[in-house]
């Protein structure tokens, strides 16, 4: 979604709306519609800025994105070490 390039499903980060929220289904298993996108946060900064959360779902206005971006910078960190 951020940086449009294609990867492996894998090695991506499954995505669903919960209420107004998006949020990370790292299992795969939440019901709903998914989009997928790399768990790093130049592409969660690029979803946001292109405003793609709200296209990809099919809904009215913005979705907040603050959980997915704690779990993103988690994942990010977790690689680093």
């Amino acid at each position: 979604m951020g940086c449009r390039k294609r990867a492996a499903k894998n090695d991506l980060l499954r995505i669903v709306v919960a209420g107004e929220q998006c949020v990370p289904d790292q299992r795969g298993t939440l019901p709903g519609r998914g989009a997928y996108m790399h768990p790093a946060l130049i592409c969660l900064d690029l979803a946001v800025r292109r405003r793609a959360f709200p296209r990809a779902f099919r809904v009215q206005g913005p979705l907040d994105s603050a959980e997915l971006r704690r779990v993103v910078e988690a994942i990010t960190v977790q690689a680093a070490l």
